[in-house]
């Protein structure tokens, strides 16, 4: 807590996108002087969701790393695409670790003031007015994690998916759980002719996240997630004695709606409700380390904090994706079916990590070949 009214950044939000601005900040010396408030209803205190990603070498968060994999499948109707990853590692992060490690680190500086509260508004002026309901304070700049409100109000207009899920982490009585892979998804347990697929994280030979997730336009009852989730581990697992440890939900937009355009001099949109996570898949904890990367260096540069943050040709591969998916559900399965199994790996993650040459492109372009696909390319074009 602070008496302070006036930062010089305030950060709206302590999630994936708040945190790891703040830390990129109190890490390079040229932050050292400058006040920053980070704003949020919440503590932070619960285990709330997990994070997965991929990379190659060594990062700042190994640390935090509750499981990672060298192997990984994706099993459809029809096939099971087996897949080392070489030189790359899958890694899966859970939020409380996360909180907590970045809450430790940020509560050693001087600088960093933590108010727990909620943000009714946020105008600017010539500094950047934030009320909430307990105070009012003001920055130079005002980063800001909130979805805007014309989302809910505009998402028709854009090609507008989400992605929503339930898991559970379930302890077994006996080792069934192979623990050095990971299943990315499995498309054999459907509901009706959405796009539905299952994703295992093995912790452990006896312990494992199993969840069941949408790329749809609408959400489900919570019991039918537990409904498919309990028939997955049954069915498909082969598995009738367990324990539920923790259960965890999430909704994650996949759009090509037009985030972006809500930055201004004066305030960034960052995480989801800055369009940070990737439209085609929902992955955000990567691209979350790029973008804070290059804020960092444009505020240093005395630069719009925005700028460069996204690459055109990436977004618009994005909303073929999408397109597809909006058009023609049903066609999820065979999309990522064709996306995993006619490419490598390694392809495949620099492609998704928005770091892919041309000739990869137009190779994995190839793969997704078909008339739904060029039906999408000429309709976003």
């Amino acid at each position: 807590m602070t008496d302070n009214s006036h930062f010089d950044y305030i950060i709206i939000g302590n999630g994936l996108a708040g945190l790891q601005l703040a830390l990129k900040m109190v890490s390079d010396t040229y932050f050292k002087d400058k006040q920053v408030a980070l704003i949020d209803p919440s503590k932070k205190d619960t285990n709330d969701k997990t994070w997965s990603f991929w990379e190659t070498a060594p990062s700042q968060w190994d640390d935090l790393v509750h499981k990672s994999w060298s192997k990984a499948s994706v099993v459809t109707s029809k096939t099971n695409v087996e897949f080392n990853l070489n030189p790359y590692a899958y890694k899966s992060i859970r939020a409380i670790d996360f909180y907590k490690q970045a809450k430790a680190i940020l509560k050693q500086q001087q600088n960093i003031h933590f108010i727990q509260d909620t943000v009714t508004s946020v105008v600017e002026e010539d500094n950047v007015i934030v009320s909430t309901n307990l105070n009012v304070y003001s920055a130079s700049h005002v980063f800001d994690s909130r979805i805007p409100k014309d989302f809910h109000e505009r998402s028709k207009q854009y090609i507008s998916l989400i992605q929503h899920f339930k898991g559970w982490v379930i302890k077994t009585e006996t080792e069934v759980f192979d623990d050095e892979k990971v299943t990315m998804m499995d498309y054999r347990l459907k509901d009706g002719k959405q796009t539905t697929f299952t994703y295992v994280l093995p912790f452990s030979k006896t312990e494992a996240l199993v969840e069941f997730t949408y790329f749809t336009e609408n959400v489900v009852a919570e019991t039918t997630y537990d409904h498919y989730i309990k028939n997955y581990i049954k069915e498909y697992l082969n598995i009738d004695h367990y324990n539920i440890l923790e259960t965890e939900m999430g909704q994650i937009p996949m759009t090509n709606f037009a985030f972006e355009t809500y930055n201004t001099s004066k305030v960034t949109k960052i995480g989801t409700g800055g369009g940070w996570v990737k439209g085609s898949t929902g992955y955000s904890f990567k691209h979350t380390e790029k973008k804070v990367a290059q804020i960092i260096s444009n505020l240093k540069d005395n630069k719009l904090p925005s700028k460069g943050l996204f690459k055109k040709k990436y977004k618009f591969y994005d909303k073929i994706f999408l397109k597809v998916l909006k058009d023609e559900n049903h066609k999820g399965e065979w999309l990522f079916k064709q996306f995993y199994s006619k490419n490598s790996v390694q392809t495949m993650f620099r492609f998704l990590d928005e770091e892919s040459t041309f000739s990869e492109e137009i190779s994995i372009m190839t793969s997704l070949f078909s008339w739904s696909f060029i039906k999408a390319f000429f309709k976003t074009l």
